[in-house]
Formats: structure tokens, C-alpha cells, sequence
């Protein structure tokens, strides 16, 4: 058995979440899924749910380590705040399990999966779809988005071990 790679899409409304085990050059889904909340809920129990859940994640699947999307500022600062504080619910909650953090840019990710840096949202789904041997993409996109941030986890884990000389991990 190879190592199991979660991968994380932060939102306060929609977190994505995908595990992915990684054997060698394969790569399999083991699960995913998503946490939401809803406006109506306080901030707090919003942010306490997306801890609470990957949390919970965390301990059905015992991952190693983590790749987690970067927060993307664009227009709405106020949303970015929002998906920050969200990402460090999640973070917490894979401290707590002692996981190797990888922090990646949507560019990185869409690079990783698809080639090409700038690829548009359903390009990725399909190589997700297509990597992990899946029937169909995964619903919803928050988890496809998931999946691949474990999958670009497992590919610049696999450079960087590359170059320092160990056994290289698969590239995705």
C-alpha cells in the first residue's frame, strides 16, 4: 500500500475535500466529498463545521500529508477573507493529525493536471476524471477541485523527493 494524500478546496460555503491513494506511479480516489454551510449559520459554527468534517475526514482516512489550494484575492476581498479563514479551519483540523502541508496556486494545480497553467475548470475535471480511473467527474466541483490538489500534491512531492535523490513519486 502507497501513501493516502488528502486534498483540499476551501470555501466557508462549499470546502471540497478529496483522498487519493498513491502507489508508485498509481494513483486511485478513495473517497470525496464536501462541507457546506449555510449563511444563516454564525461565522463560528460555519468555520467549526469545516474543522469538525475534515477533521473527521482525517481520521476515517488517515492521510499523510495534504495538498491544499491558496486563497485567490481576484475582486472580492471580502470572499477571500472568507475562504481564508475556512482554509485555516481545515488546516487545523490536518495539524492535529501531524500532515505534511503542501500549499499550491490554482495555476500550479491546473498545471499539474492538465498541463497547462491557465486550463479551464471542466479540462480539469476531466483529467481528474481520467487520472483517477473514475466513471464519471466528480460531483461536486468543489471535490473535483479537491482531488486535484491531492493530485498536485503528489506531483511536486515526487520532483522535489526527485532532486534530493530519493525515490520519486509519480508524476501526475
Amino acid at each position: 500500500m502507497g501513501r493516502i494524500i488528502l486534498g483540499i478546496d476551501p470555501g466557508l460555503a462549499n470546502t471540497g475535500w478529496g483522498v487519493v491513494e498513491q502507489d508508485g506511479s498509481r494513483m486511485r480516489c478513495v473517497a470525496y466529498g464536501c462541507v457546506s454551510t449555510k449563511r444563516t449559520e454564525g461565522l463560528s459554527e460555519r468555520l467549526m463545521k469545516v474543522h469538525d468534517q475534515i477533521f473527521a475526514v482525517s481520521e476515517r482516512f488517515r492521510p499523510t500529508c495534504v495538498g491544499v489550494e491558496t486563497v485567490w484575492f481576484g475582486q472580492n476581498i471580502t470572499a477571500a477573507f472568507a475562504t481564508g479563514q475556512a482554509r485555516g479551519a481545515a488546516l487545523v483540523a490536518c495539524a492535529k493529525h501531524g500532515m505534511d502541508v503542501g500549499e499550491f496556486a490554482p495555476s500550479q494545480i491546473k498545471m499539474a493536471v492538465v498541463g497547462n497553467g491557465a486550463a479551464g475548470k471542466e479540462q480539469v475535471q476531466y483529467m481528474v476524471k481520467h487520472l483517477l480511473g473514475l466513471s464519471s467527474v466528480p460531483k461536486p466541483d468543489h471535490a473535483a477541485d479537491a482531488l486535484a490538489a491531492a493530485i498536485c500534491y503528489a506531483a511536486f512531492d515526487g520532483a522535489a523527493q526527485s532532486r534530493m535523490g530519493a525515490v520519486a513519486c509519480a508524476q501526475a
